[in-house]
């Protein structure tokens, strides 16, 4: 095999972030009635609540927001849309959403079926995520991906986010892997692909969205069966 070590991104990649997130954000606008709180439809609190994660996510990889800003200001902002300035109710939400999304269990299409034929076949794999330490542990454990992976590094262990490339100097330290023995595989073209560029490593870019890439990686697939083709 001309890889070992299989770096895969969590989030967008194997496990459904956004139907998880929406299912646990439907449950949170339930819970709270926030019907009866100023915002009439789901469909525009989610919209709104996605718009500013998008934006507030980037600021946070870019270094520029800390975790808990990034945690509480999504939702601050998204009540804010609608006119509900109310910072301990969006506190309180942020606390409940990160309790609640880790449970939820949505993958990509022929994810269990890839990871066990990766298995069989003897690589190593291992997740490399920007997600928060504890979230992430959770997500694994309850879709029940934690059998299949040896490490996972987050940026809160690591010190460090994709695409910066300490975070994969980290992650090759950790599990003792080498650059010409190791791919990154993962969704996001600036952090995934882009990070294993920068660390020297070649890439998978997978395409779920059949987006026109702006990066090049190594390998291209548009969903998780065609890793069959390359590994």
């Amino acid at each position: 095999m001309k890889y070992r070590h299989l770096f895969f991104d969590l989030d967008h990649t194997l496990w459904d972030f956004e139907t998880n997130a929406k299912q646990t954000l439907a449950d949170l606008y339930r819970d709270n009635t926030l019907d009866h709180k100023g915002i009439p439809d789901f469909e525009l609190f989610f919209a709104r609540y996605s718009y500013h994660n998008e934006r507030l996510w980037d600021r946070y990889t870019k270094g520029f927001i800390k975790q808990d800003e990034l945690r509480w200001k999504r939702m601050w902002l998204a009540l804010l849309d609608f006119k509900l300035a109310d910072e301990t109710l969006s506190k309180h939400l942020a606390i409940q959403f990160l309790e609640q999304l880790p449970l939820k269990k949505s993958l990509f299409p022929y994810t269990m079926e890839i990871l066990s034929y990766l298995q069989e076949k003897k690589y190593r794999m291992h997740l490399v995520t920007n997600g928060f330490e504890k979230v992430q542990h959770h997500k694994i454990q309850h879709a029940g991906l934690h059998s299949f992976f040896e490490e996972v590094i987050t940026s809160e262990a690591s010190n460090s986010l994709k695409p910066n490339k300490e975070i994969f100097e980290y992650a090759l330290a950790k599990t003792g892997a080498s650059l010409n023995e190791s791919i990154m595989i993962g969704d996001n073209q600036d952090a995934d692909i882009q990070g294993g560029i920068n660390a020297g490593m070649d890439t998978i870019f997978v395409n779920h969205l059949k987006v026109t890439p702006h990066v090049k990686a190594t390998y291209v697939v548009h969903d998780l069966k065609e890793l069959e083709n390359i590994l």
